[in-house]
């Protein structure tokens, strides 16, 4: 470079879990940056991962809208979910957490024995109904481990016990599964491309499925978790029975509760990482180009954020590139350091001092300022000397 201070920075981060979204956490890493750098030149990303906020980062990127729609609540309760529409007027996003997510239950009432995905399939039998016929559909943040049976039964699916009576909707009814009856599934999905943008690569079943890594957060005890994962596993045994075998094993078939395997399983529907979904549609490649390094980040950093978050699909794009990456976090947790080594060049969390979550969160958009401010003044230090 010519001038010592010149640097050019893409910012990308994801949302910073109930503070900030991906585009107010840019918005204040830029300002702390210019402020610090002012110099630098500085380009903003924001990005999702298939988890909350993606159908609205994908629609505002694309020029696209969205249609309110009335859908199954997680609880069987009728509520309104918005259906977005990309700009190119022919692909829909869906996105779960709107109509079955986590955030939609009160937390006294957190029960996935009985949470339902049926509110997904409801939005996407409205994106068949307005004629699309490319689904997007982001799978992070659910309330539910009922394996996509309530989204594949509102399209259709029966799930039959053995006196051939359907079950009622909740994973717990999984248990009494003895056969699936394919015959009334909306013929309209066999001409639609589906695609799923998961958050995470877990498999359904096992140590590392959804039950066991998930199921607690949303309200399982101990007793559950095996309950529902035997209900897991009968649901792929059915399965497994009538249609391609190992659905189950293939990652990303745990996400949401198993929304992913329901998903691949009764739709055929194409599992990728979110990240890359969302990087794709916003052309996150050609805006690496040319730049000195990355910024990403979101409200926590731990073991869990490798299996498939924003900030591991950000590094391995800028390695591809040669290019640094540096992740800003509310937390900085046990197991985080595993990200190094799939290109995250520095962590640092942004509290500051002795602080609670609460106020962390509250603070958020100052602290991500405050040390995006630091962290350019240093590098435009460096850079001079």
């Amino acid at each position: 470079m010519t001038e010592t201070t010149e640097m050019r920075i893409l910012i990308a981060p994801d949302k910073f879990k109930g503070s900030l979204s991906s585009s107010e956490a840019a918005a204040a890493i830029g300002r702390g940056f210019s402020e610090g750098w002012p110099q630098a030149e500085l380009a903003s990303c924001p990005l999702a991962d298939g988890g909350e906020g993606t159908m609205e980062l994908l629609v505002a990127s694309t020029g696209g809208k969205t249609l309110e729609c009335e859908v199954t609540g997680p609880l069987g309760e009728r509520r309104l979910a918005p259906l977005g529409i990309l700009g190119d007027g022919m692909t829909a996003v869906v996105e779960m957490a709107l109509a079955s997510g986590l955030v939609l239950v009160p937390p006294d009432k957190r029960d996935p024995r009985y949470t339902t995905t049926a509110g997904t399939g409801d939005l996407i039998r409205r994106a068949l109904d307005e004629g699309l016929r490319r689904i997007i559909v982001g799978i992070g943040g659910s309330a539910t481990n009922d394996g996509g049976a309530g989204m594949a039964a509102a399209l259709g699916v029966r799930f039959l016990d053995e006196s051939g009576e359907e079950l009622p909707p909740g994973a717990i009814y999984l248990n009494n599964l003895e056969s699936i009856d394919m015959s009334g599934l909306d013929p309209r999905i066999r001409e639609t491309a589906m695609v799923v943008a998961s958050d995470v690569t877990n498999p359904l079943l096992g140590a590392e499925g959804a039950t066991r890594v998930y199921g607690p957060q949303k309200g399982a005890s101990e007793y559950d978790v095996e309950l529902l994962e035997r209900g897991l596993e009968r649901l792929a045994e059915v399965v497994s029975s009538r249609a391609a075998q190992g659905i189950e094993g293939r990652p990303g078939a745990g996400a949401a509760g198993g929304l992913g395997f329901g998903l691949m399983a009764f739709l055929g529907a194409l599992m990728r990482p979110g990240v890359d979904v969302v990087m794709a549609a916003v052309g996150f490649e050609k805006k690496l180009v040319g730049c000195d390094l990355v910024i990403t980040g979101e409200g926590r950093l731990d073991a869990q954020t490798s299996y498939g978050k924003t900030v591991t699909g950000v590094a391995r794009s800028a390695r591809r590139h040669g290019i640094p990456v540096l992740a800003l976090a509310g937390e900085v947790s046990e197991g985080a350091g595993k990200l190094h080594e799939m290109g995250i060049t520095s962590l640092l969390g942004i509290a500051r001092g002795p602080m609670g979550l609460e106020e962390s969160m509250r603070l958020a958009d100052e602290l991500l300022a405050d040390t995006s401010r630091e962290l350019a003044s240093l590098l435009c230090s460096l850079r001079s000397g």
